[in-house]
């Protein structure tokens, strides 16, 4: 007991003193005592399988257990305990009744040590390196549209005329009748930006004053940051949504990054039951995703003695660049946009 208790101290030790390199990290967020703590997990094992250079920070809210904590410890994570971020009573619902705990994500704004900061949600998963994304101009927020294609989408105006941002010469939107497009939406599981607490208390007063709506923290940053938000491809946070209702813009070979977010899909319950899980690039899909969380080479500790051994030098400064020279927002993978 006491060899593993040491064993974990070092390497918080490691991450810690290795932490601010670059000023950049990626950052998820975690809440409770269920077994979201399995996404965070495959995270951080799918960010050394791409050699990232930059460490990855796990936002807690209380209520997630020290077993847990211990687990992401262990596998080289940075954990940093949040309060959580409480809205006004939304009188009209959530899609999802968790997303008022989405609230907290707020509190990465805080995050300050770190000059820019890459925000993945837990059910995401990083299938080449993304690290180039942090050379983008600073002074933006970065994010990939999202798909109003889903019933979970139902309640908008987007959904009911069929429109979708991804594919806006299928459904015209009705300029007659409705007038001006609605801005550019984007999904909030992948954001790229830069922490600012002159922004983050500007955030939480605003949040205070903003009636909720349907898609909880989502909505609110749209809101929020609309006069600075940026879109990059879809290659870069690909909703498995964009399979089945936008095909023509997807190809998985350039696909970097998958986020889970449809029913059923979440590899550590993955149920092929669900509407479209039965399809065989959803199942590839989950595989890659296990393959990963399996793999004993990417647990954090068997890691870093192969790379020490293999490379002791440059061991911190791997693959970070991927030939992406000058303005990045030129270079990025245009096939998924």
């Amino acid at each position: 007991m006491a060899t593993g208790n040491m064993t974990l101290e070092k390497i918080k030790a490691d991450v810690t003193m290795n932490a601010n390199v670059g000023k950049r990290a990626y950052v998820t967020f975690l809440a409770g005592n269920k077994d979201y703590w399995m996404g965070v997990v495959g995270l951080a094992k799918g960010l050394r399988k791409v050699k990232s250079a930059y460490p990855l920070m796990v936002a807690c809210l209380p209520d997630v257990p020290e077993e847990h904590r211990q687990i992401l410890v262990a596998q080289g994570c940075i954990i940093r305990e949040i309060e959580p971020v409480v809205p006004p009573e939304n009188k009209t619902g959530y899609s999802m009744a968790y997303f008022v705990l989405n609230y907290s994500k707020l509190r990465i704004w805080e995050f300050v040590e770190y000059e820019k900061v890459m925000y993945l949600d837990g059910d995401i998963q990083v299938f080449g390196n993304i690290d180039h994304l942090f050379d983008t101009p600073s002074g933006y927020l970065y994010a990939v549209k999202d798909c109003f294609c889903e019933i979970s989408w139902c309640n908008t105006t987007q959904y009911k005329i069929g429109y979708c941002q991804q594919s806006p010469e299928k459904v015209t939107w009705p300029v007659e009748t409705l007038g001006s497009p609605p801005p550019t939406y984007f999904n909030a599981g992948m954001l790229l930006f830069e922490p600012n607490l002159v922004v983050y208390e500007d955030l939480l007063r605003v949040v205070q004053i903003t009636t909720p709506t349907y898609f909880a923290e989502q909505d609110f940053l749209n809101m929020y940051f609309r006069d600075t938000y940026k879109p990059i491809p879809s290659t870069y946070n690909l909703v498995l949504a964009m399979l089945w209702r936008h095909p023509e813009h997807v190809d998985l070979n350039q696909i970097r990054v998958v986020h889970y977010c449809a029913n059923g899909s979440k590899p550590w319950k993955y149920d092929e039951t669900e509407e479209h899980m039965e399809r065989e690039d959803i199942k590839m899909l989950v595989k890659k995703w296990w393959d990963i969380y399996e793999d004993p080479s990417l647990d954090y500790k068997n890691f870093m003695e192969t790379e020490s051994k293999l490379n002791p030098i440059t061991t911190a400064v791997l693959a970070t660049k991927e030939s992406d020279d000058g303005d990045v927002l030129t270079s990025l993978a245009p096939s998924a946009a």
